[in-house]
């Protein structure tokens, strides 16, 4: 009888602790579009990344130009002049791919740029969250912005103006 007693006092209180739960939800997305400086951000990494495309495709066009120049010529040239060409095409091919990875490569200059700007914005944005979190005794945060399938959401559970305003921006017209 007591193990009854006790078991049933375990599953009462966990439910009532359960179902004392608060949740909430935020659109990280609409936080970060309501925020001037990582737009501003997220412009000045757009800028490099279509600086440094066309950068690449200037130097796919010239292989490209001169690989069709090889394909013309081929016929009127030594097998010296054709080995030549075609280590100067490979060549200017691995430095194309090179610059490609060096701009556009896991390790390379736009993540790191984006590193530099986007995610010091994206960190303020989460410790806001989570202050908002802690304040409001939420148990759980949901992202609705992440690729968390939520089906449907009240308006009244979504804290993203809240957000924006405990960090001092003006809640936003973009939903």
């Amino acid at each position: 009888m007591k193990k009854l007693l006790i078991v049933t006092s375990i599953v009462l209180i966990s439910a009532l602790t359960a179902s004392a739960q608060k949740y909430a939800y935020v659109d990280s997305d609409y936080i970060l579009s309501n925020i001037p400086e990582y737009k501003s951000a997220q412009a000045q990494v757009d800028n490099l990344s279509v600086q440094w495309q066309k950068e690449i495709e200037v130097k796919y066009s010239e292989i490209d130009k001169l690989y069709k120049a090889f394909q013309a010529e081929q016929i009127l040239l030594t097998e010296d002049m054709k080995k030549k060409r075609e280590t100067e095409i490979i060549t200017k091919e691995k430095e194309a791919k090179e610059l490609q990875k060096s701009k556009f490569g896991v390790d390379g200059e736009l993540f790191k740029k984006r590193q530099d700007l986007v995610k010091p914005i994206q960190d303020k944005v989460y410790n806001a969250i989570k202050d908002m979190a802690v304040k409001s005794t939420y148990a759980v945060v949901f992202d609705k912005a992440s690729g968390t399938t939520m089906l449907y959401t009240n308006p009244k559970y979504d804290k993203s103006d809240l957000v924006l305003t405990n960090m001092g921006y003006k809640k936003g017209t973009t939903k």
